[in-house]
């Protein structure tokens, strides 16, 4: 789970107007689960948000505009009592997804020995970032996030700590990413 939360601080934004579809499946988790976070905050709920967070401080006033600029922030997480609770088709579903024209991942963590497996994707239109997609998959826990919209690498500290998102440092990784395909770019073949 320690991978999980540090991981979803990366979830900042997800492709496309919707998001990542998390696959119906995972509605049966629940029941299996001893542990459920499901956080769905769709655009109005995130519009109601906004209007709670004021200018009453510098703070609240930039993560104010960057829920405004956010289509929705989904997240599901399971923690179970065995392994073997969750599908790999489950995982796979939404893998795939991150695996589309326009995804670039910036990280994959696979370990054969914990079995513990991680990857962090995010989504570009016209050279902005769109949207970013979490999944962390470990034998006993199994994390999904999906969060549309446009956002700022420099904005994405505001989200964490907010809507169940915890903290980290994902914007670095996410202008590491940017850097090297545009270095790609300007290499000449």
């Amino acid at each position: 789970m320690k991978l999980a939360v540090c991981l979803l601080a990366a979830a900042a934004c997800v492709a496309q107007a919707q998001g990542l579809k998390f696959p119906p499946s995972l509605d049966k988790l629940a029941d299996k689960a001893e542990e459920v976070v499901d956080v769905t905050l769709d655009p109005a709920t995130l519009g109601l948000a906004s209007k709670f967070l004021g200018n009453h401080s510098p703070e609240e006033a930039k993560a104010k505009k960057v829920v405004e600029g956010l289509k929705g922030i989904y997240v599901r997480s399971y923690k179970f009592a065995k392994e073997g609770e969750y599908s790999e088709a489950d995982v796979e579903a939404v893998r795939a997804q991150m695996k589309g024209p326009g995804w670039n991942c910036i990280v994959k963590v696979r370990s054969h020995k914990d079995k513990k497996n991680a990857d962090v994707c995010f989504i570009t239109q016209d050279g902005k970032i769109t949207g970013l997609g979490v999944v962390s998959a470990e034998p006993k826990e199994l994390t999904l996030v999906s969060i549309s919209g446009f956002i700022d690498p420099e904005q994405l500290q505001m989200l964490e700590g907010q809507f169940g998102i915890p903290k980290g440092n994902y914007k670095v990784e996410i202008e590491k990413k940017k850097h090297a395909d545009k270095d790609k770019e300007d290499k000449p073949e």
